[in-house]
């Protein structure tokens, strides 16, 4: 589905999105996507890991839905039987491989009241995920993301991808002003209304999905919730750093070129009213 596909499809306007929290505990939807592509290796126990948490200590309904980014090995057939296995686990599968795409179209679809993603090898410890969600049901943030960065992150990583990973960001503070401190760590979360009315304008439909997304959000005057995250660096990561690096900084220009034009800004509500008002909202 192309971005303006996309936009036509959901047909969103930012005066429609009223300022509330989300109905109470019993009957809020979070549906959390796990991205994969050639991942049989590790899927099932990943999934059985995450749902055996969220159905043990997760306070609200929830949807697991692997998203299999046109995978080659025997991904789809692990995944299909997950969903015979599972509850609330579903799959969908795309022809074409790209993390945004598959985010884009999960979320672009869904009905839950709250959409995250988390990496299929569940680097990020799950205890950070209620922390996640929480300011979303509340209504103080719009958007929520886990920090590696951040005061109080417990990180375990090489020194090669700690030195990236903090030039990435600086890179992007230095030449698109972003405020957040992590853009790509793979733990984020967000309220569905805000996240639908922001996908039509985000191009990417890979790696650097969430760094567009963040980025037009906080020029749309969003809230960005961090989470500090405990986090372990998967050394099976199959991330080609290189090629990713390359599209990025091709991501960063094309942005930076909208931001001039004065075209990277999404017309959603700003949420910046304190958290008793909209709960008395």
């Amino acid at each position: 589905m192309t971005v303006d596909a996309m936009s036509d499809h959901l047909n969103l306007t930012a005066q429609d999105m009223p300022v509330r929290p989300l109905r109470r505990s019993s009957h809020v939807l979070v549906e959390v996507v796990i991205p994969v592509y050639n991942e049989e290796h590790v899927l099932a126990r990943s999934v059985g890991r995450l749902h055996t948490y969220l159905t043990g200590t997760f306070p609200y309904a929830f949807r697991i839905t692997i998203a299999d980014n046109a995978s080659t090995d025997r991904t789809w057939d692990v995944a299909m039987r997950l969903t015979q296995d599972l509850p609330h686990v579903r799959a969908v599968h795309l022809d074409q491989k790209g993390r945004g795409r598959a985010l884009r179209h999960v979320w672009g679809l869904t009905d839950a009241d709250v959409v995250a993603y988390m990496d299929v090898d569940l680097s990020t410890d799950l205890d950070g995920f209620l922390p996640l969600v929480m300011p979303l049901v509340s209504g103080h943030s719009d958007l929520s993301i886990g920090s590696r960065l951040a005061r109080g992150a417990r990180v375990e990583r090489g020194p090669k991808r700690e030195i990236i990973s903090r030039c990435y960001n600086l890179l992007l503070r230095t030449t698109l002003r972003a405020k957040f401190s992590d853009a790509q760590c793979g733990f984020k979360a967000g309220r569905t209304e805000t996240v639908q009315a922001l996908l039509p304008l985000v191009e990417d439909q890979a790696w650097f999905f969430d760094t567009e997304l963040l980025v037009l959000a906080e020029r749309s005057d969003l809230r960005i919730h961090e989470v500090p995250v405990d986090w372990v660096d998967d050394p099976d990561s199959r991330v080609d750093i290189i090629q990713t690096a390359l599209d990025d900084l091709r991501g960063i220009a094309r942005v930076r070129r909208r931001i001039r034009r004065g075209e990277f800004r999404a017309p959603v509500p700003s949420r910046r009213r304190p958290a008793a008002a909209r709960a008395a909202a």
